[in-house]
């Protein structure tokens, strides 16, 4: 877990390094899931009455599913960001902002870097970017070949497809 003393910080910034398990109960219940333990690096500063700034990079390396065809795939995450915390009620949380409970001596970082990674994985992650994607009628992997399903009629044309039997009857 990160934690940064409040009160060390009124002395100066505090750098931060450390390293979040794979198996943290921070980033439980996610889409997706860590391949590789999540590395800090960032300095912890103070920005003003009861505000506080962090700088922090952050790596790793994350398990999600193509939006096409399902398969696991391992996304690298390598991001920079600034993130403001404060214990003025008025400041707004999000977009890069989060409250400091009132009277706070110690601060856990964690949740709130399980927030910044979440974001910064890709909404819409492919395998590959010509990845065939699943077949809607069979659900086979159209990257492993064609299903064998029958092509797929366009139902706009069967009023003319009657129209055509119709006005040529079959002799017999």
């Amino acid at each position: 877990m990160l934690h940064v003393n409040l009160s060390k910080v009124h002395d100066g910034p505090v750098d931060i390094a450390g390293e979040v398990a794979t198996n943290d109960p921070a980033f439980a219940g996610l889409n997706m899931s860590l391949a590789s333990p999540v590395a800090v690096a960032g300095r912890f500063s103070s920005a003003g009455d009861d505000k506080y700034y962090w700088r922090v990079r952050f790596e790793t390396t994350v398990r999600t599913e193509c939006r096409r065809c399902l398969k696991e795939v391992v996304v690298p995450i390598d991001e920079s960001r600034g993130l403001i915390f404060s214990a003025d009620e008025e400041t707004p949380e999000g977009d890069g902002c989060y409250a400091i409970p009132e009277r706070a001596r110690d601060l856990d970082l964690t949740e709130a870097l399980r927030e910044e990674v979440f974001l910064a994985v890709p909404a819409f992650v492919e395998c590959r970017p010509d990845c065939k994607g699943l077949c809607p009628r069979c659900g086979a992997d159209l990257n492993d070949g064609p299903c064998g399903c029958p092509p797929a009629g366009d139902p706009r044309w069967d009023a003319l497809k009657g129209l055509s039997e119709a006005s040529n009857p079959k002799k017999d």
